[in-house]
């Protein structure tokens, strides 16, 4: 099986949109694109993604609506979501962090930059994984040793309850 990180790039625009996913793919990631966000929801049901990267401002629907979709989803709402945007107005990229991005990337940037801001954010999620998972095995285990406890105070009842009508047997017979 690939263990490499999928990512879904969503870009409208299709020239950079193959950019981004050669590059991309070139630094070892397993690539899906969509060109819409009603494309990429398609695509998390289609097949699970490790990060999502989009553009911030797509028409009809933007990448903080995206952001906002996937955070309202239960199977999807880990999913770290990074937007893109060559506007630097505060607003946009705080509408961007309001609807649940993860990243507001400001363009240009450094590609290398990019991979190692995905390659952190995918580190932190695998880290949050491992954590879910082992809070999952203590829950687990606590809701294993209550039921023992439960049990084990029901055979204390009981042999308290036994020690009982022995002593009560054992006077009964020492008063006769």
């Amino acid at each position: 099986m690939d263990e490499r990180a999928r990512i879904l790039i969503v870009q409208p625009d299709r020239n950079y949109l193959a950019v981004l996913s050669r590059r991309l793919s070139d630094a070892g990631f397993r690539v899906a694109t969509a060109d819409s966000v009603a494309g990429a929801v398609a695509e998390l049901h289609r097949l699970p993604v490790d990060l999502v990267l989009a553009e911030l401002n797509m028409k009809p629907t933007s990448g903080a609506e995206l952001a906002r979709i996937v955070r309202g989803e239960v199977q999807w709402n880990d999913l770290p979501v990074m937007l893109i945007t060559g506007k630097s107005k505060p607003t946009d990229a705080v509408r961007a962090y309001e609807a649940g991005a993860d990243d507001v990337i400001l363009k240009p940037f450094h590609f290398e930059v990019l991979v190692a801001r995905i390659g952190s954010r995918l580190a932190r999620e695998r880290a949050m994984k491992l954590l879910r998972a082992d809070n999952a095995t203590l829950d687990a285990r606590i809701v294993e040793r209550a039921i023992l406890l439960g049990e084990l105070k029901n055979q204390l009842a009981a042999a308290e309850a036994e020690c009982r009508r022995l002593e009560l047997l054992v006077r009964a017979k020492a008063e006769r």
